[in-house]
């Protein structure tokens, strides 16, 4: 069972790249860019990163607060973090437990291998912690992530 538009975030979202637990209620009254991505240091989730780094500020000024999410270990992301200097915390989802829950844990096929990943998806969440709009698959511009965010009109 996937979450979709209308459903509320599950309060526990699990544990930052320094080891302390990232919850909900941290980020009522704001919003939330809750991206789940593939693999830390690839190319197309470090330029979706990057995009959300570039453009922090203009996301902050509007209201949204970044929480990125993928199964890399915390050091793994603390690495990533320090080498492409996000101003951001990242899950480290290594149970799946969160990936599942939110139904990003599907089936990917590369070079007709057949193997279990992430999907690239986006959750946009209101001040309440209920997810207002999604963003996956093929439909997430990595370079230009945080324009898309930037332009929906969600008021």
């Amino acid at each position: 069972m996937a979450l979709v538009k209308g459903d509320k975030i599950p309060e526990v979202l699990g544990v930052d790249q320094d080891g302390k637990e990232v919850k909900a209620s941290e980020f009522v009254g704001k919003k939330l860019v809750l991206y789940f991505y593939p693999k830390d240091n690839t190319p197309g989730c470090t330029a979706q990163a990057c995009s959300l780094k570039e453009n922090y500020d203009d996301l902050l000024e509007v209201g949204y607060q970044i929480l990125g999410v993928s199964v890399d270990s915390e050091e793994s992301h603390q690495k990533f973090i320090k080498k492409q200097e996000l101003p951001f915390r990242l899950i480290a989802d290594t149970d799946k437990k969160l990936v599942e829950e939110f139904g990003v844990w599907q089936e990917k096929t590369m070079m007709g291998k057949k193997y279990m990943g992430t999907i690239r998806t986006t959750f946009i969440v209101d001040e309440q912690g209920e997810i207002i709009h999604v963003i996956s698959g093929r439909a997430v511009n990595t370079k230009d992530h945080a324009d898309q965010i930037l332009e929906l009109k969600l008021h």
